[in-house]
């Protein structure tokens, strides 16, 4: 790798850490593709271990010194540039207080197709239109924690590697196979082709409770989490094998998505 000194945040050379916004950056090799800004060391070292591609680091020059930041160097190709730069220099950066003192751009990977991750999976969720970066980053870590052996998303759903999101999963994004749907294809069918049960979650008086048998039962289970304002859209749930419910208490009615993600992969993806 080659140390550079960085005393500029303009400096041209780190503009990938400072010019662009992330949806620039979905689209910065087009048509081969793009870049996303990983931060913190943990989010890092996930997503190297996964075979992530690092383009360049931007490290705060005391958190250079130690230990955890000095290990995520240790195996990257030596054309990797690593810019150091002071902490009045590099707090600049919208949001670097927040990467305990490290940021990686790292070049986006192909994502599967979904026909191939499907036919690898028999417990996946599906995130229809899903866009808080938070929730998704949430998602993820119980995805990963709970046994969902990939997800799926459409595509108004926020991007699983934004920054945010890739925080919030602890880098779980990296370690979960995902992709999205082809846009405004009729996905239920994609998944019914494949051999999947839906199962909706959704507030429905023909609701199944989550804990009915015959969902665990199903040798293939796809699950779906609606956007957070109005839910499943009524066409999926109408193309749906199931729509169910977590029984709750005290007149309250729903959970945060990320929060009844966690429930429903417990009960139902969890060996």
């Amino acid at each position: 790798m080659e140390v550079i000194t960085i005393n500029d945040i303009n400096d041209e050379r780190v503009e990938l850490f400072t010019k662009y916004n992330e949806a620039q950056l979905y689209h910065y090799f087009e048509p081969n593709g793009g870049v996303f800004i990983a931060e913190t060391p943990e989010v890092i070292k996930r997503a190297l271990n996964r075979g992530a591609e690092p383009l360049a680091f931007l490290v705060e020059e005391k958190a250079f010194e130690t230990e955890v930041v000095r290990q995520l160097f240790e195996n990257i190709d030596e054309s990797v540039k690593v810019f150091v730069a002071p902490l009045n220099v590099i707090n600049n950066i919208t949001g670097f207080n927040l990467t305990r003192g490290v940021l990686a751009a790292c070049r986006r990977p192909l994502l599967p197709e979904p026909a191939d991750l499907l036919a690898q999976s028999k417990r996946v969720a599906i995130l229809e239109d899903v866009m808080n970066p938070t929730n998704v980053g949430a998602i993820f870590r119980s995805a990963a924690a709970l046994g969902v052996e990939a997800v799926f998303l459409t595509h108004p759903s926020a991007d699983p590697f934004y920054r945010r999101a890739a925080r919030v999963a602890m880098g779980t994004v990296f370690q979960v196979p995902w992709t999205y749907f082809v846009k405004d294809s009729d996905y239920i069918e994609t998944l019914h082709q494949a051999g999947f049960k839906v199962v909706s979650m959704a507030l429905k008086e023909n609701a199944i409770p989550l804990s009915a048998p015959e969902l665990k039962e199903q040798e293939k289970l796809a699950i779906v989490f609606g956007t957070e304002s109005t839910g499943i859209k009524d066409d999926t749930i109408a193309k749906s094998d199931y729509v169910t419910i977590i029984p709750m208490y005290n007149e309250v009615d729903s959970l945060n998505v990320a929060a009844a993600s966690a429930v429903t992969f417990w009960e139902l993806c969890s060996k």
